[in-house]
Order: C-alpha cells, then sequence, then structure tokens
C-alpha cells in the first residue's frame, strides 16, 4: 500500500510537471498567434476625456495592424482604480489591457485598501508619449482674463476648482499651483473631467486644470479661456496661453503621460509583442499627428524602460500628494 501511495505521488509530480513545461514550451506559439480574438482596452476615464481619445487612437491602429478589435470600454470612478482593478482581476492573457494616465501614479498613497500593488500586480507595457503640460481654464463668461488677474480675485475671495477626484493629477496639479500662488482654494471631485468641464461652463466651479486633447475644441470655440500652461514651453496650438512657471514664482512645470497595461502574469513575449506594436502604431503618421496635435512627445521606451519610468513617476508623486495635504482614504 505504500508504495502504491508513493508511486501515486510521484506519478501526480511527473504528470504536474510535464504539465508545466508544456504550457511554458507553449507560450512562444502563444506569442505567435495572439491576438486570436478582440482585445478590450479598459479605461478609468469618461469618453472624450484626453486618456480616452489617446487610448482610441492608438487601439484603432493596433486593429489595423493586428487585424483584430482592440476596443475601449470606459470604467469610471475612484481616479481611475475602478478600471485597474478590473485589469488586475483578469486572465493574463492579453487580452484586457488597461490605458491610463498618470492619474494612477498617487493612488497609492490616497487609498489605504487598493484592492491591488500597482509595482506587484500590473505590468507596465508601453507609454504612448509625456505630456508637456496642462491647461488653465476659466469659463469664457468669467471676469477674469489672464492669471495676474485670477491670482488677484483669489486672494479676495476663495475660487472654487473641479478635478475627477481626490490625488488625481489635476487635483494634485491645482493645490501645487494654489500654494505656489499663495492663495487658498476649494476642490470639489467629480468622476471625470467632462463632469468637471461641464461644471465650469454651468458656473459652478471658478476654474480646473486640464490635460489639453479634450477641451482644444472648446478653446478654438471661445466657450472656455485658457489662462495659463503648465508646461515648460508654450503649447504649440496655443502658443499665447502663458506659463504658468513665468507667472509664478517657485512653480516647476507639471505634465503628464499615457501607458498601457497588462495583468502582471501575462506572458512576457506577449508584452514584449504589444510593447513593439504600439511603439510602430505611434510611428504612423495619422496617430503621430494626433499626438502631435494633443501635445505628447513621442516615446521609444522597451518594455524594462517603462517599467523604470512608471516606478519613479509613482515614488515621486508620494512627494506631491503629502505637500497637497491628501490623507490616505
Amino acid at each position: 500500500m505504500r508504495d502504491h501511495g508513493r508511486n501515486t505521488i510521484i506519478a501526480g509530480a511527473r504528470l504536474f510537471f510535464s504539465t508545466l513545461f508544456l504550457l511554458v514550451a507553449l507560450l512562444p506559439g502563444q506569442a505567435e498567434t495572439y491576438p486570436e480574438r478582440p482585445v478590450r482596452v479598459i479605461v478609468g476615464y469618461a469618453a472624450g476625456s484626453g486618456p480616452d481619445l489617446q487610448a482610441r487612437t492608438v487601439a484603432a491602429q493596433l486593429a489595423i495592424d493586428f487585424g483584430q478589435q482592440f476596443y475601449v470600454e470606459n470604467r469610471l470612478g475612484a481616479n481611475g482604480t475602478i478600471a485597474a482593478r478590473a485589469v488586475v482581476q483578469a486572465r493574463p492573457d492579453g487580452y484586457a489591457l488597461l490605458f491610463s494616465s498618470n492619474g494612477i501614479a498617487p493612488t497609492p498613497y490616497i487609498y489605504k485598501n487598493l484592492g491591488y500593488d500597482v509595482f506587484i500586480d500590473l505590468k507596465p507595457v508601453a507609454t504612448i508619449g509625456v505630456l508637456d503640460g496642462l491647461f488653465m481654464l476659466v469659463d469664457q463668461a468669467s471676469p477674469i482674463k489672464d492669471l495676474p488677474q485670477f491670482i488677484a480675485a483669489a486672494k479676495k475671495e476663495t475660487m472654487i476648482y473641479g478635478s475627477p477626484g481626490v490625488g488625481n493629477g489635476l487635483h494634485l496639479a491645482s493645490e501645487t499651483f494654489s500654494k505656489k500662488a499663495g492663495i487658498v482654494t476649494q476642490h470639489v471631485p467629480y468622476k471625470g473631467a467632462s463632469e468637471v468641464t461641464n461644471a465650469l461652463l454651468s458656473g459652478t466651479v471658478n476654474f480646473m486644470f486640464v490635460t489639453p486633447p479634450s477641451v482644444m475644441g472648446l478653446i478654438k470655440d471661445g466657450r472656455v479661456r485658457a489662462i495659463g500652461f503648465t508646461g515648460s514651453k508654450p503649447f504649440a496650438a496655443f502658443p499665447d496661453v502663458p506659463l504658468i512657471k513665468d507667472e509664478v514664482p517657485g512653480f516647476e512645470p507639471i505634465g503628464s503621460w499615457g501607458m498601457f497595461f497588462a495583468p502582471a502574469k501575462t506572458p512576457p513575449e506577449i508584452v514584449e509583442k504589444l510593447n513593439a506594436a504600439i511603439r510602430k502604431a505611434l510611428k504612423e503618421p495619422k496617430v503621430a499627428n494626433v499626438m502631435q496635435r494633443d501635445g505628447y512627445f513621442p516615446d521609444e521606451r522597451g518594455v524594462a524602460e517603462t517599467a523604470v519610468f512608471f516606478r519613479k513617476d509613482v515614488e515621486a508623486t508620494a512627494d506631491a500628494v503629502k505637500a497637497a495635504g491628501i490623507e490616505a482614504q
């Protein structure tokens, strides 16, 4: 009986390791045929927002290059953590990807129970570029015409601003600006940037910071007024918008980025294949033109470099969260 039990264990162990070896051996072939069905690109921001537009632009090109559908699915709320959690919980096979702005960077410092670790449970795949700056907007109906006038008015009365949630990049930019400008402002969190824009247009909030892609049409139509840009140099499409760093002493340029992620255990060969495909897609003229129009600088990072870039940015954000006086919820 003992020998029979031992033989059963040995046979079971052999089966386990032979199956494991077979699975590992199949990975290269799996990468060669990937993708064989539609791929979800989950975005934690509203349709029409900057990150959404970037994700859709690249996803459309990936669909052409792979001959397989890459479709965007918007899952709003909690600074993109709902979308991130959906990807973390998905099968690590490359068929569920996350696209996020740098709004994901501060989340480890503002949520006590995030439900996942951004370094352990998510695999950075590729960036679509780095955005040099953000616009500071007021409604066209506002009597405020420029940044010095805004600061002077804010020293007399509290200005209200909105952002897509506590601790996101736009919230941090607003708080950083307020502190450097020596003013006190009041924050109202919303689910997405589009809701903040609607609040600005209705007069519910006095100002907002936002990535350029989603509001350039509003600026051109004269519905909102850009009174400042957080970048290091003027925004190409609107060069007359003053740089905040030139108006507010000690203000350092603030930008953003866009990045694709996969579940951490996604086969490395698939991650590498996606990285190469995304970098190729970004060189297509129609994609490159959109990115350049929206103010994104091209990016050529491989998988390893993308991971290093992501870790450094997340760790650096800890100081910004602390400076803004945000306590983990």
